[in-house]
């Protein structure tokens, strides 16, 4: 009777989806991800909504695909991430969320290859939202230096766990570059508010 291999990519890649509540510095290399943007408040726009809905419905599908296939792998899909910017960085903030720009993405290990997601968008196109599918990409991403830490509790208090962090990057004497990176390890429909987990990362560079 064959079995079915698992990796645990969580595990594998502890050192960027395990952070702890204390800042720390971290390299983020060059990953693949599918990835859609868009512009608005999270909390109300349809358009956020759709999007994160078409990126689970592919990354399921990619992987139940290598999963069924011979000599197929089962892996957990990777959490739902975020990146978040305005025009001018230097004045973002937490407070007016329907100036924010957005991409939502979600990590895509070395075995989804193209043709894997070429399947697995056709069969989640069949299901649902292909509009918001049709505006999905698979593109490698990297971050290079960055500093992370843990946020536990509802995301609308996180402007204190920001601001610790923001504070530990100009401690050391680096600039904040690129843009607000959020990592959600909980599920908001099944997690109390106050026990979500929330990695809050921001790339750097060294200051001027």
């Amino acid at each position: 009777m064959s079995t079915t291999a698992r990796i645990d990519y969580k595990h594998e890649l502890r050192e960027l989806y395990g952070a702890g509540p204390e800042p720390v510095m971290v390299e983020v290399p060059e990953l693949a991800y599918l990835m859609i943007d868009g512009r608005g408040d999270p909390n109300t726009a349809t358009e956020y909504r759709e999007a994160v809905e078409a990126l689970y419905s592919v990354a399921y599908a990619a992987k139940f695909a290598i999963k069924r296939a011979p000599g197929g792998v089962d892996f957990g899909v990777l959490p739902l991430e975020g990146l978040w910017w305005i025009p001018e960085m230097s004045e973002f903030t937490t407070e007016d969320k329907s100036a924010w720009h957005w991409t939502v993405m979600i990590m895509q290990p070395e075995i989804v290859t193209g043709e894997v997601l070429a399947v697995a968008l056709a069969t989640a196109a069949k299901k649902k939202l292909p509009h918001a599918i049709r505006h999905l990409r698979f593109e490698r991403f990297a971050e290079g230096q960055a500093a992370q830490l843990m946020h536990i509790g509802p995301y609308a208090a996180e402007g204190p766990t920001i601001e610790r962090l923001h504070a530990f990057i100009a401690q050391r004497g680096y600039a904040r570059a690129g843009k607000h990176h959020e990592i959600y390890l909980s599920d908001p429909r099944r997690t109390a508010p106050g026990k979500l987990k929330t990695i809050i990362r921001q790339p750097i560079t060294a200051a001027a």
